[in-house]
């Protein structure tokens, strides 16, 4: 295998970000409207904005991708990171590349001079589970949702 490179997305990496964009969102069985997803793509565009993007190379090929936010709190000074999504192809998993995805995250968060970076999981999700598991300490919080 050769290198597996960790950047920012660029604008110019649409056609190779949304395959993974849609495979993420198929894996959770969910949907999003095109607007939606142009409007993603447009906000991890955005240098503006809160969400930032990475995605994981090898070659020219798209193996992976994390997107993330940082976060005003009222616990602390720094803010909070969520990572919101994490998707990694699967005839490339096993590879470390979550994990990697994950190690970037954690760097920019520092750098932001985040306190925390957190992210939640399906429960049925028993693979990532176990990487989460390795890289960061499982929350005692219940999450409630209001859909609006």
């Amino acid at each position: 295998m050769s290198d597996i490179v960790i950047r920012p997305v660029a604008a110019s990496e649409r056609a190779q970000w949304e395959p993974l964009w849609l495979g993420y969102l198929a894996f959770y069985e969910k949907s999003v409207p095109g607007a939606v997803t142009d409007f993603t793509w447009a906000r991890l565009n955005d240098p503006k904005d809160a969400i930032e993007g990475l995605m994981a190379w090898e070659g020219e090929r798209a193996l992976g991708l994390v997107q993330y936010l940082l976060h005003a709190s009222t616990w602390n000074m720094g803010g909070n990171v969520y990572l919101q999504d994490l998707f990694v192809v699967p005839e490339a998993r096993g590879k470390r590349i979550g994990r990697r995805l994950i190690a970037a995250v954690t760097e920019a968060s520092r750098a932001k001079g985040a306190a925390v970076l957190y992210w939640q999981t399906e429960e049925f999700n028993g693979t990532a589970r176990r990487l989460y598991e390795r890289v960061a300490k499982r929350a005692p919080f219940v999450r409630y949702n209001v859909e609006l």
